[in-house]
């Protein structure tokens, strides 16, 4: 990686300074304000001093080797690890093939195409359509299924922002469509309910995506804060006391790791006042989502917004993950389009998405 240091009288234009050096997708390592000049240390001016670096090729980097005694316990919890899956794995296959060959044969068929659609929890539908009386083809048997997953998906709530909460923020793992997702939001908000709206963020890892929720805001003509410490997220909230709504976009980051995590929410502070949204993939595995989850309950998610839902024909992990978390869903994202490409999501629609 090739790692720099830069000295500019403010950050602006030390990003700048970046982004002419190192390129759009330079990372930002370090950041503090400094003092140069002055005499006899009077009249010194503030700066601001960055260090940023790139890596050409971060395919390819190698993590430090661990010690080699250290090395044989990872071998060895790992592979114990593994067989313990192993095995889980296989006393779940051989219940599962179990339960299949007890079933009717058109219950047959609709296993395996719940099983094509990834639906971790057919084992309760099949038992409630096996209490059916009377044959039925396999389109019939799939609109009942799709019936039942509705029906147990509406015990979550199910509904958009309800601007009770003053900041709306988006937050996830990387790669999910967080800002395009965030812009649609704030476009709906300020089209169709005339909300007057900003935008903070705190995604200062990489230099394009600054740019790209500048473009948002700048078409919007929505006010726009670039945060990099708690400080900063204060006084920008100070300084929109005035609008209805603030959206807060945050790093793509690996979530999966909770030192992730904790630093965002050391970064946001409480979030009594913030309506939280956890982004997520629809064509992303259950058991990631579930982990994502899990280490992303410190910051209180209140509800989910699926992004992708066009890019996986796969759908069951939504089904499945929205009764882990206990979560309702929000909205669901098909495509890149601002303000388009985004629906309010409903318990009926998801069950016809994840049976379509």
């Amino acid at each position: 990686m090739k790692v720099k240091k830069f000295l500019a009288a403010n950050m602006q234009e030390a990003m700048q300074q970046i982004k002419n050096d190192l390129g759009k997708d330079a990372v930002i390592l370090s950041s503090k304000h400094v003092y140069k000049g002055g005499i006899l240390g009077f009249f010194a001016q503030k700066k601001v001093e960055v260090i940023a670096g790139h890596d050409p090729d971060p395919v390819f980097r190698t993590m430090p080797a661990p010690k080699k005694e250290r090395a044989q316990e990872i071998l060895s919890e790992t592979s114990l690890l593994s067989e313990m899956r192993e095995v889980k794995s296989l006393v779940k296959s051989l219940r599962e093939q179990e339960e299949a060959d007890n079933l009717p044969q058109e219950l047959k068929e609709l296993e395996r195409f719940l099983a094509e659609k990834e639906v971790q929890g057919r084992a309760d539908i099949l038992s409630e359509l096996r209490e059916l009386e009377g044959e039925r083809s396999l389109k019939d048997l799939v609109l009942k299924a799709s019936e039942i997953m509705a029906e147990k998906l509406a015990a979550f709530p199910f509904n958009g922002i309800s601007h009770e909460k003053k900041y709306i923020l988006a937050a996830g793992p990387t790669g999910v469509g967080k800002t395009t997702t965030l812009a649609k939001l704030a476009a709906e908000s300020m089209l169709k309910e005339k909300k007057k709206i900003a935008f903070i963020t705190t995604d200062t890892y990489r230099i394009a995506a600054i740019d790209q929720i500048r473009t948002y805001a700048g078409i919007l003509n929505a006010p726009l804060k670039v945060c990099y410490t708690p400080e900063d997220v204060k006084e920008a909230k100070e300084s929109f006391a005035e609008m209805d709504a603030v959206f807060i976009d945050t790093a793509g980051r690996n979530y999966r790791n909770k030192e992730f995590v904790q630093e965002l929410k050391d970064l946001l502070g409480a979030n009594d006042d913030t309506e939280t949204f956890l982004v997520l993939s629809a064509a992303s595995k259950y058991s990631d989502m579930q982990e994502i989850y899990l280490n992303f309950s410190a910051m209180n998610p209140e509800k989910l917004i699926f992004t992708k839902i066009d890019e996986t024909a796969a759908k069951g992990s939504l089904y499945d993950f929205v009764q882990f978390a206990g979560l309702g869903v929000s909205y669901i994202s098909n495509g890149q389009n601002v303000p388009d490409d985004i629906m309010p999501a409903s318990a009926k629609m998801m069950a016809e998405e994840i049976m379509r």
